[in-house]
């Protein structure tokens, strides 16, 4: 089990650790994954989420091997630019969602979810260094925290002007106290915000700085739900094995004029059969969570699975991500079976908050 250079400080604040993607990592704070939800939708959090691998990508042949590994299409951005995008199985599935930060000509950081590191670097070959290309994992090197929230840049700017100054999906080196960061307009909750790699080593006193400027420490309860509201996807739930960039309504993110990248031909012949399923958004009559697995239910008969669900605290009422077939659509009442009750689902367009 990984630790975060930040872990003395999340036991100090007693926060709630617990094993994540390999990682021990905070949960909640003693104030509550409601608090710390209703913090970020309404002033400023801060997430550490060290957990999240980086790997540093350069060389002259970096962006060709990005290139054909990768669905989205890098000229579409530049240096100093942010992408999300999904490194495919041969079959066309989610083998990992990934935002690459493009911060040199020839360099990138390319930030897996957790568990996934060892098998992008396998996938981008990263075993075959040579002068043209390099892919190191440096997750242990660093630690990054997310400050999100509508008041995140306000509070950042106590701290670093610069840091608060980056703009939404830019990436930008900023100079911290003699400690160089890498700070990206990039978050995971809905909100604006940005996430900044810092060196391990001066990691506790740029988490102390932040806390001091009124950011309130939040965990990846208030991250999951945050998240949900959102509409985001997550590795493992939404996307994964057997789960396509298609299915799961993120076809944005495949560029198709790109000659090639890993499982386009898997993929193209999905597009071209139609897909079986889609991931929609619902919103369940009363305030008890649905939950992942259930199953979800149209005239009485079992049509889907709910991948994501848990109460909205913004919403007061529960709602989930759940893959149902391709023709229900935006206001289509479903149910969702929650331990045997089927409870009335309403199809809604994402994101929910």
């Amino acid at each position: 089990m990984r630790s975060s250079p930040l872990e003395s400080r999340h036991r100090g604040l007693g926060a709630k650790l617990v094993p994540f993607g390999g990682w021990e990592m905070p949960l909640s704070y003693p104030s509550g994954t409601l608090a710390e939800h209703r913090a970020c939708r309404t002033d400023a959090v801060v997430f550490d989420v060290s957990h999240l691998g980086t790997l540093r990508v350069a060389g002259s042949h970096a962006y060709d091997r990005l290139q054909q590994a990768f669905t989205n299409d890098l000229a579409r951005i530049g240096p100093g630019r942010t992408q999300y995008t999904h490194l495919l199985d041969d079959d066309g599935s989610v083998l990992d969602d990934i935002i690459v930060w493009w911060t040199q000509p020839d360099g990138f950081d390319v930030m897996p979810n957790a568990s996934n590191t060892d098998r992008v670097r396998d996938a981008l070959g990263g075993s075959l260094a040579d002068a043209g290309f390099q892919a190191d994992d440096v997750t242990g090197s660093r630690a990054v925290l997310a400050v999100q929230g509508p008041e995140a840049r306000t509070r950042l700017a106590e701290v670093s002007l610069g840091a608060s100054e980056v703009a939404r999906n830019c990436v930008a080196p900023v100079e911290w106290s003699g400690t160089p960061l890498t700070v990206a307009g990039t978050g995971y909750t809905g909100e604006d915000g940005v996430e900044i790699a810092v060196p391990a080593a001066a990691a506790e006193l740029l988490w102390d700085a932040v806390v001091e400027a009124g950011i309130v420490p939040a965990g990846l309860g208030a991250r999951d739900t945050l998240r949900l509201e959102a509409g985001l996807p997550l590795h493992g739930h939404e996307l994964g094995p057997g789960i396509t960039p298609l299915q799961a309504g993120l076809g944005w993110v495949v560029r198709w004029d790109k000659p090639s990248f890993r499982g386009r031909e898997a993929l193209a012949a999905e597009r071209e059969r139609g897909i079986h399923r889609r991931l929609r958004g619902l919103r369940v009559e009363g305030r008890r969570p649905p939950r992942e697995g259930q199953a979800v239910l149209r005239d009485g008969e079992v049509v889907g699975e709910v991948t994501s669900g848990n109460f909205s605290p913004m919403l007061e009422t529960g709602i989930a991500l759940a893959f149902v077939p391709p023709d229900a659509g935006i206001g289509d009442v479903l149910a969702v079976d929650m331990r045997g009750t089927p409870t009335l689902a309403t199809v809604v367009k994402l994101p929910f908050v």
